[in-house]
């Protein structure tokens, strides 16, 4: 009888035992998915931009980041009416957890990586990819053939994603906790099939039925109508969702398209589109090189920033000669 007790409470004692390790493996892991929540929403400026990295609702995130402050007793967010930002506790926080994240995402890519394996994973729009990059891609596996590309499209203000080793990005170049080189300025310039350029003698040409739009940039026309001092012209023409489908209706002759440096330069070079006008106007914007301090020591990654930065100075050289209608 004794003996049976023993062996009972025994067995009791072993499943509060498991209970309370299950109990402390959930603690612990909510607990790190808080810091994560965090690092995310104040290395991106949003509990929305975070959720989308993380591949969960901004809501979750909001209450992530709440559970993590009650644990630490301290609040790491002022949250004021459409607007995040840090307090001093959560800026002195992010600035050391940024760097452990950066320093685990390179361990884990060496522990996952096939033994011997070369491979960079570059982030970049789909128009930049088709209309730039992919046509170039070539030279670079030319002089490191060794080394796999792989391309992950998301569109060019996508945020940065955790396996890429790189991407390259459109906007003013900051980026908390990447850092960002520039490549290009994003001048816009109007382009034509070279047919449709000699009726296009100056800005006051532009009919509005005839000005291809872009859906996610509505105000590239305005600004460049402005700024070329044209009035009264509003673009109607088809509306596209990329940059890409429109410049290509533009070489098939459907219209006039707001051209974008760098995806304009080899049809430009090509004389598959012409720009009929001298007024380049910024779009406020650069394209820029973008990647996490970790990167920086790894040879591959090296030999592709030293190849891009290379090929982003080559082709506004090219360009000038298919500038003008001929």
């Amino acid at each position: 009888m004794v003996l049976c007790f023993q062996h009972s409470q025994k067995n009791a004692v072993l499943k509060e035992c498991e209970c309370w390790n299950r109990t402390i493996s959930m603690r612990r892991l909510l607990f790190l998915n808080g810091i994560k929540a965090f690092e995310a929403a104040a290395r991106s400026g949003s509990f929305a931009a975070a959720g989308h990295e993380l591949n969960v609702s901004a809501a979750a995130v909001s209450r992530m980041v709440h559970l993590l402050e009650e644990r630490l007793g301290v609040a790491l967010f002022e949250r004021k009416a459409n607007r995040l930002a840090t307090t001093a506790a959560g800026r002195a926080y992010q600035s050391g957890l940024t760097p452990i994240f950066d320093a685990l995402a390179s361990l884990t890519a060496q522990v996952t990586a096939p033994s011997g394996a070369r491979v960079l994973t570059i982030g970049v729009g789909p128009t930049f990819a088709m209309r730039w990059f992919i046509p170039r891609l070539a030279d670079f596996r030319r002089q490191e053939p060794d080394i796999e590309v792989r391309i992950t499209t998301g569109g060019a203000a996508a945020p940065f994603g955790d396996d890429w080793s790189c991407g390259i990005k459109l906007g003013d170049g900051e980026w908390p906790g990447l850092i960002a080189e520039p490549l290009f300025a994003a001048d816009l310039t109007p382009v034509c099939a070279p047919r449709l350029a000699n009726a296009l003698k100056r800005p006051g040409d532009l009919k509005g039925p005839t000005l291809l739009r872009v859906a996610h940039s509505p105000d590239d026309w305005p600004s460049w109508l402005k700024a070329a001092g044209v009035a009264r012209v509003t673009a109607r023409g088809p509306e596209f969702q990329f940059y890409g489908q429109a410049l290509q209706a533009a070489v098939d002759g459907l219209g006039i398209a707001m051209g974008i440096r760098p995806y304009i330069d080899d049809d430009l070079a090509a004389g598959r589109l012409v720009a009929p006008f001298d007024t380049g106007v910024p779009k406020g914007m650069r394209w820029y090189l973008v990647y996490r301090s970790f990167r920086t020591e790894q040879r591959d990654f090296a030999a592709f920033r030293r190849w891009i930065i290379r090929a982003a100075a080559e082709p506004a050289a090219r360009r000038k000669g298919a500038r003008h209608a001929g």
